[in-house]
């Protein structure tokens, strides 16, 4: 399989559609991660929004640049709110990104996820079991851990995306992004960004921003994967945990201010 090196210039790119742009997302996310979602949206010059209820999602969802559904926390009522947003998203040509956590390990989730897979999601974000699991190649991981490198996971991303059409990024060590035809690697990150809550689910909200930007919807998903590997290698230089998520904020918003300048 042929898999290129995506050009830094394009995550420079991504950074200035996102300021210049300020797409509006539309967070169906999990519980634990809101706030530093919200931030990390924030500190890259986008709008977040997080609207929950089923009448509001599917109304507010129409209105979005972008659409994000994250079922980390998943309950019965809360699929309902998001499949509601997601049709209203379809209905207005809002695109809307899938992070698939911990499907494969439970039944609701899992069944949740492949069905909204046939309601055209412009991206999926996942970590290699989660995307294994929704390709139908493995049960899934460990919940949120993944037991699989991303470079095992690439062949069943490639053949999710030919037959979602989304653009499938699954993320590790080397983040893998793919239309089922074009593969584009991001190298970076650190070690670091595991060991915190929420980079992964960031990362969704900030792909899902960038579907709403112009030009190749492929580059601009892969350059998203970059700025947020690029942000944790700068925050994580001799930092623990505690001190890493501000520095990674402010990372993020020194990308955002470069490209104001």
């Amino acid at each position: 399989m042929h898999v290129d090196l995506l050009n830094p210039a394009q995550s420079a790119r991504t950074a200035h559609l996102l300021h210049q742009h300020a797409p509006l997302v539309h967070c169906m996310t999990n519980d634990v991660v809101q706030t530093f979602t919200a931030n990390v949206l924030l500190a890259l010059g986008a709008s977040p929004a997080m609207v929950i209820d089923a009448g509001e999602a599917a109304q507010f969802s129409a209105i979005a640049s972008a659409v994000l559904i994250n079922v980390g926390t998943l309950t019965q009522p809360r699929a309902q709110a998001m499949r509601a947003a997601v049709e209203s998203a379809n209905a207005a040509k809002t695109p809307w990104t899938l992070d698939p956590v911990a499907v494969g390990a439970l039944t609701l989730r899992s069944e949740f996820c492949r069905g909204l897979l046939q309601l055209q999601p412009a991206a999926i974000r996942g970590n290699a079991s989660e995307i294994l699991a929704l390709a139908g190649e493995s049960h899934g991981g460990r919940g949120v851990d993944t037991t699989d490198t991303a470079a095992t996971a690439l062949p069943a991303a490639q053949k999710l995306a030919r037959e979602s059409g989304a653009i499938v990024a699954v993320t590790g060590e080397v983040d893998y992004i793919t239309d089922g035809q074009q593969t584009l690697a991001v190298q970076g990150g650190d070690p670091l960004m595991t060991r915190v809550v929420g980079t992964g689910c960031a990362l969704s909200a900030v792909v899902a921003a960038s579907c709403a930007l112009p030009g190749s919807r492929l580059e601009n998903v892969a350059g998203a994967c970059a700025l947020m590997k690029f942000a944790g290698q700068q925050a994580a230089g001799g930092r623990g945990p505690g001190s890493f998520m501000p520095a990674f904020l402010d990372a993020l918003y020194a990308m955002n201010a470069e490209v104001a300048a």
